[in-house]
């Protein structure tokens, strides 16, 4: 697989050379298409196996009481996410574009995120402040939510069972500033370089392509995505995007 740094430099060659801007896009669309028939060969045969495992434990609830279902099940649905996220991650630079209400998105996302806060019954405050007036923006309405719940969700993971997180977003100048800042664990100096690269998890059954690919998501746009955090007090995440 191919880590930011390599895709980084990919893109930096593409720019000086048209010649090898056609052989590494050639490259990168044949990647990108093994990657997908990979997923979708093992997806299958995979959905099949936690389809009859699920319909098993319907039909003979003595089953749960077996040594390691209840572990058997959990690594089936592991794998099953990380197949849907690595799908997810693959196509991440592939945009769909549309015109659509900023601001309205973003209010969406923070009524959508408070219910989900409201109904898991925890002790997270979440407030945010969405500025008026940002006019339309163009880009993939789709991936753009998904990046920002995936920085919401990743906040409600640091935070714990209470805490505060504050959603922020704003229009200065050429730009559009989204803000998600959590008080919770934060993000200890020698894991904050890599916290962006694939498969790199510090969360009990994380996969590692979350960060990574709402990171790919946004460089599609032409913005960036980056972290400021400080251990045991809180991190803050910023998506930048062009307006």
């Amino acid at each position: 697989m191919l880590t930011n740094i390599d895709l980084n430099k990919m893109n930096h060659l593409m720019e000086q050379n048209k010649d090898t801007k056609q052989i590494i896009s050639q490259l990168l669309e044949n990647h990108h298409t093994a990657v997908s028939m990979i997923a979708h060969e093992i997806r299958n045969p995979l959905t099949l196996v936690s389809s009859s495992l699920q319909i098993m434990e319907a039909q003979h609830p003595e089953v749960k009481e077996f040594h390691n279902w209840k572990l058997m099940m959990e690594d089936v649905r592991f794998m099953c996410d990380l197949l849907n996220q690595l799908s997810t991650f693959n196509n991440s630079s592939t945009l769909h574009h549309s015109v659509f209400s900023i601001e309205k998105l973003l209010k969406n996302i923070s009524v959508s995120f408070a219910i989900s806060l409201d109904a898991s019954d925890c002790d997270i405050e979440f407030s945010s402040k969405i500025a008026s007036g940002m006019g339309d923006f163009t880009g993939d309405k789709i991936k753009l939510e998904e990046v920002l719940l995936n920085i919401l969700q990743n906040a409600r993971d640091a935070v714990g069972e209470s805490g505060s997180i504050f959603l922020s977003a704003e229009r200065l100048s050429d730009s559009i500033v989204i803000r998600c800042r959590d008080t919770g664990c934060g993000i200890p100096d020698e894991r904050i370089d890599t916290i962006f690269d694939m498969f790199v998890t510090y969360k009990e059954n994380g996969t590692g392509l979350g960060l990574s690919s709402a990171k790919r998501i946004v460089e599609a746009h032409g913005g960036a995505l980056t972290v400021d955090s400080v251990p045991d007090k809180g991190s803050v995440f910023t998506v930048t995007l062009p307006a």
